[in-house]
């Protein structure tokens, strides 16, 4: 996964942290566990604000759903 792939990256988040809500989540916590996911494997430097915004938003939508 690359820091573009969002929605498989909040599908991701949301099995290895079940019960956490995603807007209670620190942009660097964020940054550090897309990190720690298996699958990911993109430049650590890739992100920025933009980009974890829409993980973000993305993983709530996974759980809301």
């Amino acid at each position: 996964m690359k820091w573009t792939d969002a929605r498989d990256i909040a599908i991701a988040l949301a099995s290895a942290h079940p019960g956490l809500a995603p807007l209670t989540v620190r942009f660097t916590d964020l940054h550090r566990f897309v990190r720690e996911l298996p699958d990911f494997d993109d430049d650590p430097a890739g992100s920025n604000e933009k980009v974890l915004e829409a993980i973000q938003m993305a993983w709530l939508d996974e759980v809301e759903d």
